[in-house]
């Protein structure tokens, strides 16, 4: 699937602004002057030609709006949910069919005005019918007011999303607020995310880029988490129980051994068990953050146990480092690059695709002719 780039979408404007410029173009693109004198064919035409303009202006006007915003049926599940957690699903869908529906009733207007107007015996009578027609599709077009409006704070919105890619080589970090993740993020990418020794500093999904083995990696900073049920959860933390469920990645879990980030080590080792069903299928690290403040060996065994417990029980790694100092940063980096890159071969070996590349592949190992020792010649 491709990148969504919500950049790309026009403007949505406002009832009174959509109204104007149909108006004025229809002006502007059709003939104005006709008189009494004319055959009674020639005012029908006239009328006609004008009242089937505006509803073409009309139609295509709506019709970009409708094609620019994304079909939530069609496109990435993460993107789907996202767009319900932050815009909420049902009233998105009923904007969009409000528009939908303005669209057919204009056309309905005037095909029977068109209908009327082929009937008119006059110039006057004509003219009647066409300011009539012209009414009636200016007042559907402002009774969209309120969708035009959401729509239009819609647009703005998710043209500040991040363009992010679910497909493609993902890391994510994910855990309590203030535990180092923006900070780790910000050593590893060329992102500058904000950090401050408060929580929620980071209120979305900031997407960097960093290389690996001549790769391109996306990494993922998520808002952070808090340990209640999912009911309570608000946007923020939606958001990264949203990446969390929908985008195959290596997930880091970031603990903060020091608790300077307001937190306990029981409170963190509580909240990696009430999401732990979102890590599924995925590659799971364990990082242990802000060595530099409290070393991992001099903690308290209690402590040490339930952090390494989470390890144990998840079935995956365990690894120290400290943003500050930056010991350990390239090492987690690595680790994790490394565990996603394994799980994507395996994936692509357990497929059917691989068969029938197998197939055609073969496989020599040469033999030594003698046993002399040839160096390399360059001519």
């Amino acid at each position: 699937m491709p990148v969504y780039n919500f950049k790309k979408m026009g403007p949505v404007p406002s009832s009174t602004e959509l109204v104007d410029i149909v108006l004025m173009r229809t002006q502007r693109r059709t003939p104005t002057v006709i008189h009494p004198g004319y055959k009674i064919t020639r005012i029908r035409s006239f009328y006609m030609r004008k009242i089937k303009f505006t509803q073409q202006t009309i139609q295509e006007r709506l019709g970009g709006i409708l094609s620019d915003f994304p079909r939530l049926n069609d496109i990435h599940p993460f993107y789907a949910d996202l767009c319900n957690t932050l815009y909420d699903r049902d009233h998105y869908k009923l904007a969009l069919g409000q528009i939908n529906t303005a669209r057919s009733l204009v056309d309905s207007i005037a095909r029977d005005m068109i209908r009327m107007v082929k009937y008119g015996d006059s110039l006057y009578r004509c003219k009647c019918l066409k300011r009539a027609a012209l009414g009636r599709m200016c007042t559907v077009l402002k009774r969209q007011k309120a969708a035009l409006a959401y729509l239009e704070e819609v647009r703005k919105h998710l043209s500040r999303l991040p363009a992010l890619d679910p497909n493609t080589r993902t890391i994510l970090m994910c855990g309590l607020p203030n535990v180092g993740k923006s900070s780790f993020m910000n050593k590893i990418t060329r992102a500058e995310v904000d950090v401050q020794p408060y929580a929620f500093t980071t209120k979305s999904l900031f997407v960097g880029h960093c290389d690996y083995r001549y790769l391109r990696w996306q990494v993922i900073d998520t808002p952070g988490i808090l340990d209640h049920s999912l009911e309570e959860r608000n946007t923020i933390e939606m958001q990264a129980i949203t990446a969390l469920a929908h985008l195959t990645c290596s997930v880091l879990y970031f603990v903060d051994i020091s608790e300077h980030c307001g937190y306990t080590i029981e409170q963190q080792c509580s909240l990696f068990r009430s999401i732990k069903p979102l890590f599924a299928n995925k590659q799971l690290i364990v990082v242990v953050n802000k060595i530099d403040q409290q070393p991992w060996e001099t903690l308290e065994k209690e402590k040490k146990d339930m952090v390494q417990g989470l390890a144990d029980d998840a079935n995956c790694t365990l690894m120290t480092m400290s943003n500050m100092s930056e010991e350990g940063v390239s090492d987690v980096k690595a680790a994790a690059c490394d565990k996603l890159l394994a799980s994507r071969v395996d994936a692509r070996i357990s497929g059917k695709k691989v068969d029938g590349v197998m197939n055609r592949l073969q496989v020599f190992n040469p033999a030594p002719r003698d046993n002399v020792e040839r160096t390399a010649y360059i001519p």
